[in-house]
């Protein structure tokens, strides 16, 4: 089989109050109106002079970089105009830093640079209209080595990624925010890149085509060229957009107004980094005393981390993290939905368990709850008392639904009576049903050996 060489360009937004170099507002992601959060600068007007770089944003690369084991340049950085014709870049030219930090790692990828950058606007080639509010925000661009070699291996390092960099709180973390451009060659061929992939999920099945792709071609006697592809969503295959270009094509040069940045020592030495995950994961194991195989499986989603702590705070944390790694992912990981995309939240998870645990309903009430309300966001006890769904302790009625069961599956009754004891959880099964999962589990186990032994 051709080895398979995946490197990465990942382009994340970083959280700040205004834009790379101007005042304008950042939070395109919220405003509806196209245009608004704009001025001379991000829309790149005549005469329209940068402002100084926005230090926040210098912070949070160096942060980043500083967590991806980088080595920090300090002098002479500087800012170049990317050339490129796009209707997203209103100027012409996309201001891209030198490398701010290099030769860092993250697990078993290396990571070759680190820059800040500027982001283009938005341009729907639909309707051929642009929207310059995204136009200036600050990015992080994250250059990996082609150290992957599977969608599988892509996945992995980019969710092992993003989970650190939300660590930092210093990204925009909303859906389709990320973008990523793919590089990726098989063995004896030409590199490919695949642009502005916008989700994790789209990265992996863009791959996936792409490798099977290249591997069809090259068996009938085609050859791969190097060019940039683009990656349908809905069709999920990659298409041709233009040949590839070398960086001599985007005539880099630096920026005449912006002058060179030089990290003073004290500047880098006052970023303070944030908890990591492997931090999180002794102080989580310590404090709440729950097994590591628990604490390992939280820290990998650092929301899933923040709810285990609101609801352990005020639940036991053992069922709390047992709920959690067990119920909460299984139902998420069913949907193909991280939590933000579900209605589930600390105050709903806390009232849920707290009736498991005082006993007002059954683990099985419980689980078939938590299936409806991680889409809805109900309330559990409106949904117990309106529907009747407690815990049902009665032995009158529960042994009227014993004997019912007995009568209606006289094969498993004969098949207990006969030694098989496996019988009684299929008998036990029968009743929960019947109750809708109310029933007191160790009183009707009680009711159904006193009838049948």
């Amino acid at each position: 089989m051709k080895e398979v060489k995946i490197g990465l360009e990942i382009h994340v937004p970083l959280k700040t109050k205004e834009k790379l170099f101007c005042d304008c507002p950042t939070d395109y992601y919220e405003v509806e109106r196209p245009n608004v959060n704009t001025c001379p600068v991000c829309t790149g007007m005549p005469g329209a002079k940068p402002f100084p770089i926005n230090e926040s944003a210098l912070e949070s690369a160096l942060m980043i970089s500083k967590l991806l084991n980088c080595e920090t340049r300090t002098t002479n950085i500087f800012v170049k105009r990317k050339h490129y014709n796009y209707p997203d870049l209103p100027s012409g030219y996309q201001r891209t830093s030198e490398p701010i930090g290099i030769n860092g790692r993250l697990s078993r990828v290396r990571i070759w640079e680190i820059h800040l950058e500027e982001d283009p606007g938005r341009y729907d080639p639909g309707t051929g209209r642009v929207d310059y509010n995204r136009s200036g925000v600050p990015l992080v661009e994250i250059v990996t080595a082609p150290d992957m070699k599977s969608p599988e291996d892509v996945r992995n390092f980019m969710r092992e990624l993003m989970n650190l960099l939300r660590y930092t709180e210093r990204i925009i973390d909303v859906g389709g925010i990320i973008r990523v451009d793919v590089n990726i060659s098989l063995e004896g061929g030409a590199r490919v890149e695949i642009k502005n992939i916008n989700s994790i999920k789209g990265a992996y099945k863009a791959i996936r085509y792409e490798i099977m792709r290249q591997k069809n071609l090259r068996r009938r006697g085609g050859t791969v060229r190097r060019e940039t592809r683009g990656f349908n969503e809905k069709s999920m295959i990659t298409t041709p957009l233009r040949i590839k270009e070398t960086a001599e094509d985007y005539r880099y040069i630096p920026d005449p107004d912006i002058p060179p940045i030089v990290f003073e020592k004290s500047f880098i030495e006052k970023i303070k980094l944030p908890e990591t995950p492997q931090n999180r994961r002794e102080r989580i194991s310590k404090r709440y005393r729950i097994p590591e195989k628990y604490s390992k499986i939280l820290v990998k989603d650092k929301e899933i981390a923040d709810l285990f702590e609101e609801v352990a705070d005020r639940i036991d944390p053992g069922l709390t993290a047992n709920w959690i790694c067990r119920e909460v992912l299984r139902q998420l990981n069913y949907r193909g939905i991280e939590l933000r995309e579900s209605r589930l939240n600390s105050k709903i998870l806390i009232e849920l368990l707290n009736q498991v645990k005082e006993g007002e309903i059954t683990e099985a009430v419980g689980k078939k709850l938590l299936e409806r309300i991680i889409d809805t966001g109900e309330s559990p006890q409106r949904i117990v008392k309106a529907e009747g769904l407690g815990r049902v302790h009665a032995v009158d009625e529960l042994l009227d639904v014993v004997d019912e069961v007995i009568e209606e599956n006289a094969t498993a009754v004969r098949d207990y009576r006969s030694g098989k004891k496996e019988a009684l959880n299929f008998l036990m099964g029968k009743v929960m049903k019947k109750m809708r999962g109310r029933a007191d589990t160790n009183i009707v186990i009680e009711l159904l050996r006193e009838r049948l032994d």
